[in-house]
């Protein structure tokens, strides 16, 4: 069942599972993953945790102290938040030693109201490392204007960051930059650049949704010919600006010294239109030193028919830019297309903390001790 993802693994994709509850952690079902199907790393987001915490199973009784001790809700949150990333690391631990901690990461992000508050980002993202106190943890930060000096200033302190949320090109080497910075400042500061890692996670099947959206709208048989093209053309453009930057000179004095690549991940890869194949943004997004960071279905479709042939991503520049051209001349803007996506995502994530700290919020008040 999981030869597909073993090739995916011996072509250099990091497989991620984009999932994280209390149940799939004591259950040993990470574990199980861990083991059996190639899986090195976990991310999170507040969507993630909205739905474990939600569903309830395990959280009573952290939920029950915490309500007794009268915290608040957002430390509560924090509280169950960092316990799982905590325990998910410990289980994770054997791979970031046996991969020299490029994998066996775990991602947990900052909240996602402070998207756009540079200082508030730097300061949740020192308090989140401290909380969790794992080495093999990555703090998510936003790819939004104010998220940029964030990450500058947090890798700069020795702390490894998950970059999310990135759409576009241009953003994209808006956050490689921001990298380079943060390893420049810590080389400054006599951190060890070994120790610090980094993924710039590019979000895919977004990209088509919102355009596939509009081309139908065009309606046009060339409009409807383009569809499910432009997320892969994009990705695969984002790996062309990986490969330059990764091979400049500035980055050269950095490796001397010890710095590591930043590698781009693949996130939202669970295909959104039914038409499409189900490991459209596995099997096409095969490219050395990268991530795929899946949802479950995914991981499962992968492991039982994924179509793994190879780099899939070298060699197809010139055809994603043509594609992604294509679009752009019906009238569909690129730069319209990618802020939305960005907005939308920073909104859908707040959305989700706010729905979660209010149902956080009900557990604690139904579990708190009646007084005497």
């Amino acid at each position: 069942m999981t030869d597909a993802l073993k090739r995916l693994s011996d072509e250099g994709v990091a497989i991620w599972l984009d999932d994280l509850s209390r149940k799939r952690i004591t259950s040993g079902n990470l574990a199980e993953l861990i083991d059996q199907s190639h899986v090195v790393g976990v991310t999170t987001n507040p969507a993630i945790f909205q739905k474990a915490i939600s569903g309830g199973e395990g959280y009573e009784q952290q939920l029950t102290d915490l309500a007794t001790r009268k915290v608040t809700v957002e430390e509560a949150l924090r509280m169950i938040t960092t316990a799982d990333v905590r325990d998910a690391a410990d289980i994770l631990r054997p791979v970031f030693d046996r991969t020299d901690g490029q994998d066996g990461r775990v991602s947990i992000e900052v909240d996602p109201r402070l998207a756009h508050n540079t200082p508030a980002t730097v300061a949740e993202a020192k308090q989140l490392a401290w909380l969790v106190d794992r080495p093999n943890t990555l703090i998510k930060i936003p790819a939004t204007k104010a998220g940029l000096p964030a990450i500058t200033e947090v890798i700069g302190k020795g702390i490894s960051v998950n970059v999310t949320l990135i759409f576009s090109l241009e953003r994209y080497r808006e956050v490689m930059d921001a990298y380079l910075a943060g390893l420049e400042k810590a080389k400054a500061a006599g951190l060890d650049l070994s120790l610090i890692h980094s993924v710039a996670s590019f979000f895919v099947s977004r990209v088509d949704s919102e355009i596939d959206k509009r081309l139908d709208a065009v309606g046009t048989d060339e409009a409807k010919a383009l569809k499910g093209k432009a997320a892969l053309a994009n990705a695969r453009l984002a790996y062309e600006a990986y490969e330059e930057v990764f091979s400049s000179d500035r980055w050269t004095a950095l490796e001397r010294v010890g710095a590591n690549k930043q590698r781009a991940l693949w996130a939202s890869t669970g295909v959104k239109d039914p038409a499409y194949k189900d490991t459209l943004y596995v099997d096409d997004l095969v490219a050395p030193n990268t991530v795929n960071t899946m949802p479950e279905a995914t991981l499962e479709a992968t492991a039982d028919h994924g179509q793994i042939t190879g780099d899939t991503v070298r060699g197809t520049y010139e055809q994603a830019r043509a594609e992604l051209d294509a679009v752009a001349k019906l009238g569909i803007s690129y730069d319209d297309v990618v802020q939305l996506l960005e907005d939308e995502g920073v909104e859908k994530f707040a959305a989700s903390w706010n729905d979660l700290l209010k149902s956080t919020e009900a557990e604690l008040e139904r579990l708190a001790p009646t007084e005497a």
